[in-house]
């Protein structure tokens, strides 16, 4: 059985109604990146980031996956799939994907300030000033902001360097360590890249390009992939 791994961008949650910070220059909901995605922001003003995060949990609970989430699952009726997600929602989960590394952190778990291994399931979609974990330090997002490390990296490379298909939907390739991952798939693999912002890159081998949105063209790619290797 051959083995497609997706790399999913902000592209793939918009169409769900979620808003990202590529909405509009940084920006969400007027909110710039460094007052509410940064450990600094969390130092000078907790009350505003744990607000921003609440804020993006409750809408999460109000929207369902789309036909690109559900067409990367359909996939594992003939393929092994594994799913490498900058998204922290957990649509993908939602509309059936078994196999999803999270690389920026998930939006409906929590972890302690202090000691970052020590993560949560969250309850509902508020987080309070003075929810502790066990240690006794207030709980943060367990979500990767801007400037510090990205943990999942590392396994995310090691499952892209086993793909024979590789699909890239909903990101442009900007965003990194995530774009990187590219060069870690076998030069032998099939690419595709999908996103309407995309354009052809030279120095990726065995690219196919489709500048189009997730949800239509990740539909006709899984039924395109799945007649192709119908048992």
């Amino acid at each position: 059985m051959k083995k497609i791994v997706v790399l999913s961008g902000a592209g793939v949650s918009a169409e769900s109604g979620l808003k990202t910070f590529r909405d509009n220059n940084g920006l969400w909901n007027n909110y710039r990146v460094e007052e509410v995605a940064t450990p600094e922001a969390w130092d000078e003003n907790m009350e505003l980031v744990l607000d921003f995060y609440n804020q993006r949990r409750k809408q999460l609970y109000e929207v369902e996956p789309n036909p690109a989430h559900y067409s990367i699952a359909s996939l594992e009726k003939n393929f092994q799939v594994e799913v490498i997600t900058q998204n922290i929602d957990d649509l993908h989960e939602r509309a059936g994907s078994t196999s999803v590394l999270h690389l920026h952190g998930e939006l409906k778990k929590v972890r302690s300030s202090k000691d970052p291994l020590l993560i949560y399931d969250l309850d509902g979609w508020e987080l309070k000033h003075g929810d502790l974990c066990e240690l006794g330090s207030q709980l943060r997002p367990h979500v990767v902001w801007f400037g510090e490390s990205v943990p999942n990296i590392i396994p995310a490379t090691e499952i892209a360097s086993t793909a024979d298909i590789l699909i890239i939907v909903g990101t442009s390739l900007q965003v990194y360590p995530a774009a990187g991952l590219i060069h870690y798939v076998p030069k032998d693999a099939k690419k595709y890249l999908i996103d309407p912002g995309a354009s052809q890159n030279q120095y990726v081998e065995n690219l196919t390009v489709i500048p189009e949105k997730a949800g239509s063209a990740m539909s006709i790619l899984a039924r395109d992939l799945l007649n192709e290797y119908d048992k």
